[in-house]
């Protein structure tokens, strides 16, 4: 009869390996906030490069950090995504900045000017694509919705920063997409955003 028990010795040692070396891996909170140190070093620095690659490094970790800290640096990788041309990357790390500190406006605007990056795209196709009724009616419903993902975004960052272009750009995407109920209540709607705003993160 086959005798399976140096077999399973075997696997049981191999997992007992494996275990040993995942927990020798496995990075305190102290060591995950020395990087994040490295990480803002470096950033500070302008080695950006390095920073980029200490903050994916950081990433599957980054739950070990303090509430404060974590937040802060989703808006430091986020803001190195975006100026590496990773809009898909920043997007995610700045939506994360605001669920948590919604009146931190200037990730707020990030935003705002990141999804009128799709706004922009999904124009151009419209134009392109006059003659395609058909067509024509799907991106316009796309263009509608991008729209409305961009402004509260770009609302909220009118409100706690006033800026000329950005006013503007909010009452274009009111009148191209013809929501003439949110033109008409822009103003109140502004004034009401300016009375919370937070311009600094603390990660203490």
């Amino acid at each position: 009869m086959f005798d399976i028990r140096p077999m399973l010795k075997k696997a049981l040692l191999l997992l007992s390996i494996i275990f040993a070396a995942v927990t020798t891996h496995a990075q305190t909170a102290d060591e995950v906030y020395n990087q994040y140190l490295d990480f803002n070093l470096a950033r500070l620095q302008g080695e950006t490069d390095k920073a980029l690659t200490l903050g994916q490094d950081l990433i599957p970790n980054v739950d070990k950090l303090k509430e404060n800290a974590r937040i802060s640096f989703y808006y430091s990788i986020g803001n190195l995504f975006e100026n590496d041309s990773q809009s898909v990357k920043a997007v995610e790390y700045y939506e994360k900045v605001a669920a948590a500190v919604p009146n931190y406006y200037v990730a707020q605007r990030a935003l705002g000017y990141l999804y009128m990056k799709q706004v922009d795209e999904i124009s151009d196709k419209l134009n392109a694509a006059k003659s395609d009724v058909n067509e024509n009616r799907r991106l316009t419903a796309l263009y509608i919705a991008a729209a409305k993902k961009a402004l509260p975004h770009l609302e909220k960052a009118q409100a706690c920063d006033p800026n000329d272009d950005t006013l503007a750009l909010i009452k274009l995407l009111y009148k191209n997409t013809k929501d003439t109920q949110g033109a008409a209540t822009l103003n109140a709607r502004l004034k009401e955003l300016s009375k919370n705003c937070i311009d600094l993160l603390n990660d203490k």
